[in-house]
């Protein structure tokens, strides 16, 4: 009896929303579509637009009406446009959250100029740089939903070391990396990782954010002191150039990757044949997860493939954060506006609520509409903010083979050392 009564209130509650039409809240994806990142901004922003469908079928089904308007803007991977356009997407738009950016230069930019001084959510789902967390957010407005390069900085250097992948293993290494906040922070991790564990770092050298039509100056220093590997912290921009001239100029073409250098793109400029073999890192959910294969199959049924590359799943993630926690603000009866959001992101994504995982919308909305606490775990991983914003996700080893990316292992957090 008491169980029917629960039942016919929830569906008292669903059919007094559905007789109303919810607010539709506007926000914005800052992703990257031109500039050194112009490869990775398509498919991001496509993880946003397959989260946002979905939530708005749920939305519509529970509450009577879609909630959420996406507003796409470009940042060119330069801060400056970065700024501008998330001004655009803030005083223009009036958006009430942003999913994005994606260079953490970038986000690091926005985030003080734009996001904090303005009040507005911000959840990158790309920018992993240890700078970011601390960014003076006083407000907690800044939130990620991959995990900081401190983490892939010492998987990287676990790699080069000979500790993951046996005949993998290297005791000089130079740093090529962009000079940006991801860059400093992810050569500064990997430096400190490689060098407790014996190594000696060669040579350090940093590129301008903007792709240059050369790096021979550039490389000549990296490729100095002779160093047994060299790891390539920049975007595909700059990889593509330099690694050419690498090979034509200086016949070198022992590289370790990261994520900003995961790229179809790559084996484009080069060819198949000069990366074939090596290896990279990059923040990445297990390929077994049942979110991460939830999300690749919903994927592939709106776009026709899988996944091809880092932080889909992220950006996927942080918009279905971000719509849950206007679903609850609107059951909730307050105004959907960003502090009333900001206020409920961790009440959806962090325990101990119901689990509800990636596609499950509709149940999760009904959930809320009850009284339910939820949980949401996502495609990446568990989406737990700490005080920071921060989450932690795993940490993918992954090779160029036969012209094609493939995922080699998956060390969790808890399998990742603290230094």
């Amino acid at each position: 009896m008491q169980k029917r009564l629960v039942w016919l209130l929830v569906a008292a509650l669903v059919g007094f929303a559905s007789a109303q039409t919810p607010p539709v809240s506007k926000v914005g994806s800052l992703m990257a579509f031109t500039g050194a990142l112009a490869e990775f901004g398509p498919a991001i922003n496509n993880g946003v637009m397959l989260a946002v469908d979905e939530l708005n079928a749920a939305a519509s089904a529970v509450l009577g009406g879609p909630i959420v308007e996406l507003v796409t803007e470009d940042s060119a991977t330069v801060p400056s446009v970065g700024v501008d356009r998330a001004r655009k997407l803030v005083n223009t738009d009036g958006v009430i959250a942003i999913v994005g950016a994606l260079s953490s230069g970038v986000t690091v930019s926005v985030a003080e100029s734009v996001a904090i001084p303005s009040g507005v959510i911000m959840v990158s789902p790309a920018s992993t740089s240890p700078l970011v967390a601390m960014l003076p957010d006083d407000g907690d407005y800044i939130f990620r939903t991959v995990a900081s390069d401190a983490l892939q900085g010492i998987v990287g250097a676990q790699l080069a070391r000979g500790e993951i992948v046996e005949g993998h293993s290297f005791d000089t290494a130079a740093i090529i990396y962009v000079n940006n906040p991801y860059g400093q922070g992810l050569a500064d991790a990997f430096e400190r990782a490689f060098t407790a564990r014996g190594g000696t770092i060669t040579a350090k050298v940093a590129h301008p954010e903007e792709p240059q039509p050369t790096y021979a100056a550039l490389l000549e220093q990296a490729l100095a002191g002779d160093p047994g590997v060299v790891l390539s912290a920049s975007y595909p921009g700059q990889a593509t150039v330099y690694m050419a001239e690498a090979r034509d100029l200086f016949g070198y073409n022992s590289w370790q990757f990261t994520d900003g250098t995961k790229s179809v793109d790559i084996i484009g400029a080069v060819g198949a044949d000069v990366v074939e073999g090596l290896y990279g890192t990059a923040p990445g959910a297990d390929p077994e997860w049942g979110g991460y294969v939830a999300f690749s199959d919903a994927f592939e049924a709106k776009y026709g493939e899988r996944p091809p590359l880092p932080y889909i799943d992220t950006a996927y993630d942080g918009m279905a954060v971000i719509g849950l926690a206007i679903a609850k603000a609107i059951v909730d009866g307050v105004e959907v506006n960003s502090d009333n959001v900001r206020e409920r992101m961790r009440e959806v994504a962090n325990p101990d609520g119901e689990v509800v995982g990636v596609g499950e919308f509709e149940r999760a909305m009904q959930l809320l509409a009850e009284g339910t606490a939820i949980n949401y775990t996502g495609a990446a991983g568990e989406v737990d903010f700490d005080d920071l914003g921060d989450v932690v996700t795993p940490v993918e080893i992954w090779q160029y083979v036969g012209g094609d990316i493939v995922s080699v292992q998956v060390q969790t957090g808890s399998e990742i050392p603290t230094e």
